[in-house]
């Protein structure tokens, strides 16, 4: 798996202009970035550190904590670059340690390296979350808790009910489990528990990581408390909640971007604080949320610890769930089955989270009718599954059919890992849309068109539109477009719009959090760095009824083998203070 990036030309940003130094080698190969070696530089400076060695090391740490790594273990990085004459890793550590920037600039923990900012923020996690486990729990009515679940959980609910039943009975609760196993449905019902088990009306704040997060939180938990075998009764716990996103939860500063008005010394209010989406959970974010809880409120973190992790640095839920593995009594409760999708693309995404490539491939290339493997040279069949879903959100499009243009715009999706290069999202909108001209004899289409897919790259507040919202450009001459809100859609004019793409792909990561009936993978070459188990697992598991795979039998078993890896220290110190 490479590791190294390939400048574009002799002005790359990315390389020295002036090379100098032991560092300028990596540089040139590709491994270091030049802001590596530059803030490396600085730090030693500033610090009076004159070791290369050290300098080296800290050149790793910033180049790690921008890969989404929090911590380096110098035993490993030789494997970032054979060829390269590293220093002997016990040596190396030991330059390290006897260093004058450890304890200022970086420190060691159990052999792993940081930088100060990260070892900290992973310490304060650890202690904050071992100091609620540890505390006395929650006093419970087992009456009113055996009555309340007896209610709300009907027998074909037995894992859920059992998730519920050990949040109850806690301060911190992680509640995780792969798409369509119940996480809601449980978050609806435990809700309802808590509130019966409290005298007075609980205040309950529900947080995701991004807003379209926190919207479809909300849609989903409506949804949840209004199915019919929901009891009446119990509906007043989660009538008018509404999610949103953990910086407004947490208040955000204009004065300052990593810090927010609730924290230690100003915590929230709320007695039962929830987080959906956790694995894009960044460490640093979440290191501010559990400062400002209060002791004695509950925490519930849900999400799939198998997904992609924050685009920041750390994997939180993925560590927190390894940290507590094997531990009794453990606040993780695991849900495992799936109602989502069929028998054959649940033993798919089985088989890719267990990294069997065997498996996966055997299931990838069988024919099965909701599984299908296409070349990437065969472009006719590309076309012929991927044109469909463009062609319908067109004419639901140029008629004004809202309530169609969303369903198209859900029923398919294309998922990139790149968004650059021939495999990613730029080139397969261009080439959707090269396809949409051929087929209506169009020169040109112009740079907002009927049936155009759209995505909200920030959070509007003003609009309401968030982060990875989608909607479509509806034909007349209003100049609208509809974006999906969960119900028949909601019309925003075209002239409001200022930060959205186009998305008849997306990245997978980009996918997150949604579901789409039919979806089509296009794999990378085997040695991308993005090519990896989570991502081709959050793949799968945003389709419901059909998943196509563009991609070689070799880029199937890498992406299965090669698992991604950030380095972390969190599981390991959970699990020492279990």
């Amino acid at each position: 798996m490479t590791e190294l990036f390939e400048p574009t030309d002799a002005c790359d940003h990315r390389l020295l202009q002036v090379a100098h130094g032991p560092l300028a080698a990596l540089n040139a190969a590709g491994l270091l970035a030049a802001g590596d070696v530059r803030t490396a530089e600085t730090v030693c400076r500033l610090g009076g550190e004159p070791s290369a060695d050290v300098a080296l090391a800290v050149a790793l740490l910033v180049r790690a904590a921008r890969s989404g790594s929090v911590s380096v273990d110098l035993a490993d990085v030789a494997e970032l670059l054979p060829e390269h004459p590293w220093p002997e890793p016990a040596d190396w550590l030991d330059a390290v340690r006897a260093s004058r920037l450890t304890g200022v600039a970086i420190r060691v923990e159990h052999d792993l390296v940081y930088l100060h900012r990260y070892w900290a923020e992973e310490g304060a996690v650890v202690t904050d979350l071992h100091e609620r486990l540890t505390r006395t729990q929650p006093v419970v009515d087992e009456t009113r808790l055996a009555a309340a679940l007896d209610r709300l959980f009907p027998d074909t609910f037995a894992e859920q009910r059992a998730a519920a039943e050990e949040s109850a009975r806690r301060w911190t609760s992680v509640i995780t489990g792969g798409p369509g196993t119940g996480k809601t449905t449980t978050l609806a019902r435990l809700l309802a528990v808590l509130a019966d088990q409290s005298h007075a009306p609980l205040r309950i704040a529900l947080a995701a990581p991004t807003g379209k997060a926190a919207a479809r939180m909300s849609q989903a938990l409506t949804a949840a408390s209004e199915r019919r075998d929901f009891p009446e009764s119990d509906r007043g716990a989660v009538a008018g909640l509404t999610a949103s996103t953990l910086h407004r939860l947490l208040g955000t500063r204009p004065d300052n971007h990593s810090r927010f008005r609730h924290h230690r010394g100003n915590r929230l209010p709320h007695d039962v604080v929830v987080v959906d989406e956790t694995s894009m959970v960044s460490l640093s974010l979440m290191t501010r949320l559990v400062e400002a809880i209060r002791p004695d409120a509950r925490l519930v973190l849900l999400g799939d610890a198998d997904q992609l992790a924050s685009v920041e640095a750390g994997a939180v839920l993925h560590d927190v769930v390894e940290g507590f593995r094997g531990r009794t009594p453990s606040p993780v409760t695991r849900l495992e089955t799936s109602h989502r999708f069929g028998v054959e693309i649940g033993r798919l995404a089985a088989a890719v989270r267990n990294g069997d490539a065997d498996e996966a491939w055997r299931l990838v290339s069988s024919g099965a009718d909701s599984i299908e493997l296409i070349d990437p040279a065969d472009t006719a069949r590309i076309r012929d599954v991927v044109m469909p879903g463009p062609r319908d959100l067109r004419a639901a499009a140029l008629t004004g059919d809202q309530e169609r243009a969303i369903r198209a715009l859900n029923g398919h999706r294309l998922l990139c890992a790149h968004r650059e290069g021939p495999f990613g999202v730029r080139a397969w909108n261009e080439w959707v849309e090269q396809w949409l001209r051929a087929e209506e004899g169009l020169d040109w289409l112009p740079a907002r068109y009927p049936g155009q897919p759209l995505i909200q790259t920030t959070n509007d507040y003003g609009l309401k539109l968030w982060n990875g919202d989608t909607g479509v450009v509806l034909g007349g001459e209003e100049r609208q477009a509809v974006f999906d809100d969960g119900g028949t859609g909601r019309v925003l004019a075209l002239s409001r719009l200022a930060d959205v793409e186009t998305a008849h792909a997306l990245t997978v990561h980009r996918s997150q959090g949604s579901e789409f009936g039919e979806v089509t993978v296009v794999l990378p070459e085997p040695d991308s760095r993005l090519l990896t188990r989570q991502l081709l697992y959050t793949a799968v598991t945003r389709a419901v009824d059909v998943v196509r795979v563009v991609g070689t039998e070799a880029s199937v078993r890498e992406a299965v083998r090669r698992e991604a890896r950030r380095a972390s220290g969190l599981a390991a110190r959970l699990a020492a203070r279990a």
